[in-house]
């Protein structure tokens, strides 16, 4: 009977410690990053955003392709997206990332969930699309954390 209780007791142990949240200041780290690569998206530096995506990044959006993977990636999105909105007048786009829903840090990865609000204006009037959900992964390198993908999705 005790090397039941003992076992299962270590069991639970284990089972507790592999389930144990990340290290708070991980968390910061990639909640920081995500933060930044927001803050670049909405200063319209394609550049910058690009330096913290990682080595090979995957994106899914809702325009076409709707899918850019490969180590140009975030600079292929960028410049689809940048046509996109010039061929349909959009202007003065900006992301606004809301509480986040979830963050998840295992080893070297992130997993990021956040509700979203997108404001632009067509053609000169403003236009608000709010209840966006954006799930972020992120990836930890030598530099730091790295954007290895996300999915944009409108409710």
């Amino acid at each position: 009977m005790r090397l039941v209780i003992v076992t299962l007791v270590g069991a639970l142990t284990g089972a507790w410690f592999a389930a144990t949240p990340a290290a708070a200041s991980d968390r910061t780290d990639v909640i920081a990053t995500v933060k930044q690569y927001v803050d670049y998206l909405n200063q319209g530096d394609a550049a910058k955003a690009a330096t913290l995506c990682g080595p090979q990044s995957a994106i899914i959006d809702e325009f076409p392709p709707h899918l850019w993977q490969g180590a140009t990636a975030c600079s292929d999105w960028w410049s689809a997206f940048a046509a996109y909105d010039k061929s349909n007048g959009v202007t003065n786009e900006h992301v606004t990332p809301g509480t986040r829903w979830n963050v998840t840090v295992t080893g070297d990865a992130a997993y990021v969930v956040v509700p979203a609000t997108y404001q632009y204006k067509r053609n000169g009037k403003p236009v608000t699309e709010s209840g966006a959900v954006w799930t972020l992964v992120l990836q930890r390198l030598a530099g730091g954390w790295r954007v290895a993908g996300w999915a944009w999705a409108q409710h």
